[in-house]
């Protein structure tokens, strides 16, 4: 529990237990699930945390309410990672209502069987007053799903924004952000936008649009920090990242099954590192594997304007974990990339064409035919600075 303003308090919890977010994202560092408490003549409770945490969650509550009752409990995305407590919580505060709009609904039947008798459905620009301040409703559809909304209370300069804004990373410390935490959790906000979140850049350009009206002094997000010192760089970041918009750089993936599309990638990487050219190197298979796995190279794909992409034949075909990659950046509708394919093979090469024509799918700048090896990596074989000179 952490007091926010004086009107707003922060209730939420941090989870440094689980592997996996949304089963497939890995999460080294923890990831909080954040809710909030508005405390004013009525009591506001925006957005619930993740299943399993009920009694820490509920201690956290009662400290702030001291004794008072819940008015309203907010659901701005019903993501269960945020509302599975709905139903926990109109249990131990039976007289609260539940506040979504209508695409909500059947989400909190389904999920809940919340009882229609106990929702209040609010529409865009509908506004609930709790006395000096209020609660004012923004569809933002898609960011990142159909029925997510956003939460604004003008007297306080806050938005209280779903999953938008949000990141990776436990909250260690204050919530409250100082001037340094931005780029403390810029590469988990990078990562957690364009493993979740990338898909969408169309709708979250739209609620940019939408909000930008907004004196917005102060965001709440459903993971992360509470931004106040750094508002502008959030916000700069996620419309940079939505229109896909990069730096000039090098993303560099590959799998290999016996070590010579692996040998290609390193001898790139040093070769990129000797001219001065930034890049990150990502191995999808075997020892090498880092943690983050494809969650990290999806993100880099984000961050750099040129991707590279290796993959040994494998079934006349691409070598799964690169297959996934490429199935990755296509659902994220990823554009205005550079791109380059390597590979080795036994007797027949077809990983890279098949690389190219994904690539060219698309809609990337394919550079050149790429380069398909036949068995060990050499030199000879590889004409890495005439790889570099592309790129």
């Amino acid at each position: 529990m952490e007091k926010i303003s004086t009107r707003i308090y922060s209730v939420g919890v941090n989870d440094h237990d689980k592997d996996l977010f949304e089963g497939l994202w890995p999460i080294p560092f923890g990831v909080s699930y954040n809710s909030y408490l508005i405390l004013d003549e009525k009591v506001a409770l925006i957005d619930t945390v993740e299943y399993g945490f009920e009694e820490e969650y509920l201690a956290n509550i009662e400290k702030v309410l001291d004794g008072r009752k819940i008015d309203y409990l907010v659901v701005n995305h019903m993501e269960p990672d945020h509302s599975s407590l709905v139903a926990y919580m109109l249990r131990k505060h039976p007289e609260l209502m539940v506040v979504a709009n209508a695409k909500t609904v059947p989400m909190l039947k389904g999920y809940y069987e919340t009882p229609e008798e106990k929702i209040k459905v609010v529409a865009e620009g509908e506004s609930i007053s709790l006395g000096s301040c209020n609660l004012n409703f923004y569809m933002i559809p898609m960011v990142h799903w159909p029925e997510t909304m956003v939460t604004w209370v003008p007297e306080e300069g806050t938005l209280f924004s779903g999953d938008a804004f949000g990141t990776f990373g436990a909250v260690n410390g204050g919530i409250v952000d100082s001037e340094g935490t931005f780029e403390e959790y810029r590469d988990e906000m990078i990562r957690y936008y364009s493993n979740i979140v990338g898909k969408y850049g169309a709708p979250v350009q739209q609620a940019l649009k939408k909000l930008g009206g907004l004196d917005i002094k102060r965001v709440c997000s459903t993971h992360g920090p509470v931004w106040e010192n750094n508002v502008g760089q959030v916000v700069a970041l996620y419309d940079r990242l939505s229109r896909y918009d990069v730096d000039r750089g090098v993303c560099i993936v590959y799998g290999s099954m016996y070590g010579n599309t692996a040998a290609a990638a390193d001898a790139l990487a040093m070769e990129l590192e000797a001219r001065g050219i930034q890049y990150a190197i990502h191995d999808l298979a075997g020892n090498n594997a880092g943690v983050l796995g494809v969650s990290g190279a999806i993100r880099d794909a984000f961050k750099y304007d040129t991707i590279v992409v290796g993959s040994p034949t494998y079934n006349n075909g691409i070598f799964p974990p690169v297959e996934t990659f490429m199935k990755a950046l296509k659902a994220r509708q990823v554009k205005g990339r550079r791109f380059y394919a390597f590979g080795s093979y036994s007797w027949a090469g077809a990983s890279v064409r098949q690389l190219n024509a994904l690539a060219a799918e698309m809609g990337f700048e394919v550079l050149g035919d790429g380069m398909s090896f036949p068995h060990a990596y050499t030199s000879e074989k590889c004409d890495i600075a005439a790889v570099a000179d592309l790129l």
